[in-house]
C-alpha cells in the first residue's frame, strides 16, 4: 500500500463504506407522503401501481396462440384451457401471494425485493442466512432491470401495432413511432413525474373501464366462456394436452407482468389504497377482458393474430390505439420509476457506488430521477427495438426475467415467514405447493425460449450481479484499507490535545463515514498546515433502515475527548427517503451543544478523499479491481452528494492501491 497524502486534490474519489445519494436540486428532507383519502390514493394507485399488468392484454393472449408455429389451437379444449390458467395464475400469484400476503411483509411501510432483504438483514442474526437473502435479493434486482428494459419496449412497441389492424401498409410506422414515443419518455424524466403523474390515475381508470368495455359484448353473445372459471378446464388441457400446455405457460406468465409493482410501490400509496384498487377496478376489469378475448377467438378462431385490437369495432381501432399508447407509456413510466427506487435500495445497501440521486418533488419521496439509470435505460430499450423489432418477439425475453423475479420473492418471503414470523410448517408446505410449484412451471417453461431470446434477461442479470459483486468486494477491501491509513480518532483527539497544535478561528466541519478512525482530510489538515481550527466537527451520515428520521431524533452528539478540546462528533441519521444535507444536519443540531452554539453559515468544509489505484488481490482478479477502480472514479461528487457550498469546500486526501 503507497499513500501521498496532500491537500486540494481535485477528483473526489468515494468512499465505498458509506454509499449516499444526491439532490441536486435543493429539495432537503423528502419523507413518503400520502396525502388524500383512501379513494384519491386509490385512484393514484391505478396510474402508477397496476400500468405494466393492465396492459398486458395487449400482448399475451397474442403471444400464446402465436408461440412455436402455433402449438396453441384456437381449438374449444385449448381456448378454455389457455383462459382458465390466466384467469387461476392472476388469483394465485397477485391476489392471493402478493396482496394477501407478501404485502405484509413491509419495512416501515416501504416494499419490493430490496426492502425486504433490508428487512432480513435487521430480522436475521446468522451470517449465513444473511448472505443467502443478500444473494437472493441481488438476482432479484438484476432480473428486474432486465424487466425495466424490456417493459417499455414491449409495451409501446404492442400499443402502435394495433394501427396495423387498421391497414397493414402502416406497419411501416410502428418502429419510428415506437422510437419518438420513448425518446419523449426517458426525455422528460429529468423533470419529474407530478405533473404528468396527476393525469395518470383518470387516464388509467378510463383505460380499464375500456377493457371491461370490449370484453363484455363478447361475453354476453357466448356465455359458456365463463365455465372456464373452474381450474378443471386448465386441468383438462395440462391432461390431454401436457407439452402444449407447458409451452403455452411460458406465455400465459405474461398475464401477471407487473405483480412486482403492487410490492414495489407500496410505500408511495400504502396496502389498503393497492388492495381496494385491485380488487374493485383491476382484478374484474383484466378477468372481463381476458374471458371476451377467449369468446371471440372460440367464435372466430382468425382473430388470434390480434386478439386484444380484433375485441373494437373497426371505427374504436384508431381511438384505442392512442389509448393504448398512453396507458404503455404510464406503464413504462411506472417500471423506470421502480428501476430508479431499486438503485438508491442497492446503493443504500452497499451494492453500488454513490449515484447522482435527484428528488423531483418536495411532497412525494418516491419522485425521484437517476440520469445514469435513465440514460442506459433508454438506449438499452432502443437497443431492443432495433434487435427484435416486434412485441412478439420481444415477448420470447420477457417471460424469464418476471418468472425469476417472481420465484426469488417467494424465497426471500418464505425465509421472512419461517425465521422471523415463525409461521406453521403446514403454512410453508401450502404456499410452496400452490405458489411455488406455480412459479416453478413458469420459469421453468420459460427456459425453453433461452435460445430465441430468453438470453436477454439473464445477460442483463450477470452484468448487474457482476457490478454489485465487485463493488461490494472492493468496497470491503478498501474499508479494511482506509481504516489503517486512517488511524484511531480517540487517539488522534489525544495527540492533538498533548502536542498543543496551534488553533485557528474558526468552524472545520469533516464528513466522514465512522466515529472510530480519524478523517483523511483532518490528519492531512494538521500534517500539512500544522494547524486546526477553533471549532472541529466531525459528521457521520447514518443510514438507517426506515424511510423517514423525524428532524427531533435526527442529531446526535458526542463531544470527543476531555470535552474542552474543540472536536465534536455529530451523527445525523438519515432514513433511505431522506437526503443527506450535512449543512443543514448541522443547524439541527446548532444550540444542542456549547461547541455548536455557531453560525454553520460560516463553516469550512473538509473532504476526506481516496484516490484507488488497480491491483490484485485474492479476492479480486485483475479485471475485477479495474471494473471497482472504474465504477469509484464514476460516482457521484459528494460536494453535490452532502449539499457543500463549493466555495466552502476544500478536498484532502491520499492515494491507495487496491492490492492485499
Amino acid at each position: 500500500m503507497s499513500t501521498n497524502a496532500g491537500p486540494g486534490r481535485p477528483q473526489p474519489t468515494p468512499s465505498p463504506a458509506a454509499p449516499v445519494e444526491s439532490v441536486p436540486n435543493g429539495t432537503t428532507d423528502v419523507p413518503i407522503t400520502r396525502r388524500g383519502s383512501g379513494t384519491v390514493l386509490a385512484l393514484g394507485a391505478l396510474g402508477v401501481v397496476f400500468g405494466d399488468i393492465g396492459t398486458s392484454p395487449l400482448y399475451s393472449l397474442q403471444t400464446v396462440f402465436s408461440i412455436d408455429h402455433n402449438n396453441v389451437k384456437p381449438t374449444p379444449v385449448d381456448v378454455m384451457g389457455v383462459i382458465s390458467m390466466v384467469i387461476w395464475a392472476i388469483t394465485i400469484i397477485v391476489s392471493v401471494k402478493y396482496v394477501a400476503l407478501v404485502m405484509r411483509a413491509d419495512n416501515d411501510g416501504e416494499g419490493g425485493i430490496l426492502a425486504l432483504v433490508a428487512l432480513l438483514r435487521e430480522k436475521l442474526m446468522q451470517p449465513r442466512r444473511l448472505a443467502v437473502a443478500m444473494v437472493l435479493g441481488m438476482f432479484g434486482a438484476a432480473l428486474f432491470y432486465g424487466d425495466s428494459v424490456i417493459t417499455p419496449a414491449i409495451s409501446v412497441l404492442s400499443a402502435i401495432e394495433g394501427v396495423v389492424v387498421v391497414n397493414p401498409s402502416f406497419e411501416q410506422f410502428v418502429l419510428p413511432l415506437a422510437v419518438v414515443v420513448l425518446t419523449v419518455l426517458f426525455v422528460v424524466q429529468r423533470w419529474g413525474t407530478e405533473a404528468v403523474g396527476k393525469a395518470f390515475g383518470p387516464v388509467m381508470t378510463v383505460w380499464f373501464v375500456v377493457l371491461a368495455a370490449l370484453g363484455v359484448p363478447h361475453i354476453v353473445q357466448h356465455p359458456d366462456i365463463l365455465a372456464a372459471l373452474s381450474p378443471t378446464y386448465a386441468l383438462a388441457f395440462v391432461i390431454e394436452h401436457p407439452f402444449t400446455a407447458f409451452v403455452a405457460m411460458g406465455a400465459v406468465v405474461l398475464t401477471i407482468t407487473g405483480a412486482e409493482a403492487l410490492y414495489a410501490d407500496m410505500g408511495h400509496f400504502g396496502a389498503r389504497p393497492i388492495r381496494r384498487s385491485w380488487f374493485v377496478v383491476v382484478f374484474p376489469a383484466l378477468a372481463l377482458n381476458y374471458f371476451g378475448q377467449g369468446a371471440m377467438i372460440l367464435h372466430d378462431p382468425a382473430t388470434i393474430d390480434n386478439p386484444f385490437f380484433n375485441l373494437a369495432p373497426s371505427w374504436a381501432t384508431l381511438p384505442l390505439v392512442v389509448l393504448a399508447t398512453l396507458a404503455t407509456v404510464i406503464a413504462s413510466q411506472a417500471v423506470i420509476s421502480g428501476a430508479y427506487s431499486v438503485t438508491r435500495q442497492a446503493v443504500r445497501l452497499g451494492l453500488f457506488p454513490r449515484l447522482s440521486v435527484k428528488h423531483t418533488s418536495r411532497e412525494e419521496g418516491g419522485q425521484i430521477y437517476l440520469p445514469v439509470v435513465n440514460w442506459i435505460l433508454y438506449f438499452g430499450v432502443l437497443l431492443l427495438i432495433a434487435v427484435f423489432r416486434s412485441s412478439s418477439r420481444l415477448a420470447t425475453a420477457y417471460g424469464l426475467a418476471v418468472t425469476g423475479t417472481l420465484g426469488l420473492t417467494s424465497l426471500l418471503f418464505l425465509l421472512l415467514a419461517l425465521r422471523v414470523w415463525h409461521w406453521a410448517t403446514w403454512k410453508i408446505i401450502a404456499y410452496s405447493v400452490v405458489v411455488g410449484l406455480l412459479e416453478l412451471t413458469f420459469f421453468g417453461a420459460n427456459l425453453t425460449k433461452v435460445v430465441s431470446g430468453g438470453w436477454l434477461p439473464l445477460l442483463i442479470a450477470i452484468v448487474v450481479v457482476t457490478l454489485m459483486t465487485t463493488w461490494r468486494k472492493g468496497a470491503g477491501i478498501l474499508a479494511k484499507r482506509r481504516a489503517e491509513l486512517e488511524g484511531p480518532l480517540d487517539e488522534f483527539v489525544e495527540m492533538v490535545r498533548t502536542t498543543g497544535v496551534p488553533r485557528v478561528p474558526g468552524l472545520a466541519v469533516f464528513p466522514h463515514p465512522n466515529s472510530t478512525t480519524t478523517p483523511l482530510a483532518l490528519r492531512s489538515h494538521v500534517n500539512f498546515n500544522h494547524v486546526l481550527h477553533e471549532h472541529v466537527v466531525i459528521v457521520q451520515i447514518i443510514n438507517e433502515n426506515v424511510p423517514h428520521i423525524h428532524h427531533v431524533d435526527r442529531v446526535v452528539i458526542d463531544e470527543l475527548g476531555h470535552g474542552d478540546d474543540g472536536i465534536v462528533h455529530v451523527c445525523v441519521r438519515v432514513g433511505f427517503n431522506d437526503s443527506q444535507d450535512i449543512p443543514r444536519g448541522l443547524a439541527l443540531a446548532v444550540g444542542q451543544s456549547l461547541e455548536l452554539d455557531l453560525d454553520v453559515d460560516e463553516a469550512r468544509y473538509f473532504l476526506s478523499v481516496l484516490t484507488v489505484h488497480a491491483g490484485g488481490t485474492p479476492s479480486l482478479r485483475d479485471w475485477q479491481a479495474r471494473l471497482f477502480v472504474w465504477m469509484a472514479h464514476n460516482a457521484a461528487s459528494r460536494t453535490e452528494v452532502f449539499h457543500l457550498p463549493p466555495e466552502r469546500t476544500v478536498v484532502m486526501g491520499a492515494n491507495l492501491e487496491l492490492r492485499a
